[in-house]
């Protein structure tokens, strides 16, 4: 749930980057820190184990042009991708105003990303969300590498109706294309849903 500070007249969104293990979460926030305006971001604080996987939670402090005279900030989070850190996950996924699944591309691990979609939407029960209801995007990772699956396939266990906004991305490319497309994609549907709540 979006947080209004009226005193410093700020729109705090929150926003969850979730996916297996090492499906690229992590990289997904460094890079979009790398690519913004030091003036407009506040400290990434990073937890990683000894394999370089995300323990906890990445948070990005991301300032946007202010809406009604109130600035607009994004915190981005990302879960651990590993199953046994359930607690962490259902912890973080806490007050989320948008979801962004990051699903590996490469077909050794496509078990992996169905049973982490599964995850998700259970604790997104948890907590009273609907996946259908809640600003959500696909996004499908590591399109660069040699064994990654066709779109249609991923598509096809992940996002089989089409409902959900999904894009392709490579978050270690130089450019890296897809990432902050996916990320505007999430953050224009929480700020339609804002609108429609205050009409």
């Amino acid at each position: 749930m979006s947080f209004i500070n009226y005193a410093q007249r700020e729109i705090i969104l929150k926003i969850v980057y979730y996916g297996p293990g090492l499906c690229g979460k992590t990289t997904n926030i460094k890079f979009i820190y790398s690519g913004t305006n030091p003036d407009a971001r506040g400290k990434l604080i990073n937890l990683e184990t000894k394999q370089e996987r995300t323990l906890f939670f990445d948070f990005l402090p991301l300032s946007l042009p202010a809406i009604r005279g109130f600035k607009t900030r994004l915190h981005l989070y990302s879960v651990p991708g590993q199953l046994f850190y359930s607690a962490s996950r259902k912890l973080i996924m806490k007050g989320a105003d948008g979801v962004i699944f990051v699903a590996d591309s490469q077909r050794a691990r496509k078990e992996a990303n169905i049973i982490s979609m599964e995850d998700l939407k259970e604790n997104l029960q948890e907590y009273g969300y609907d996946i259908d209801k809640i600003p959500f995007v696909i996004q499908y990772n590591k399109r660069d590498l040699p064994t990654a699956m066709p779109l249609e396939e991923l598509r096809e266990d992940l996002n089989p109706e089409g409902k959900y906004p999904d894009f392709e991305a490579c978050a270690v490319a130089p450019d890296g294309p897809g990432v902050f497309e996916t990320l505007k994609a999430v953050v224009k549907q929480i700020l339609m849903e804002l609108k429609k709540k205050k009409q």
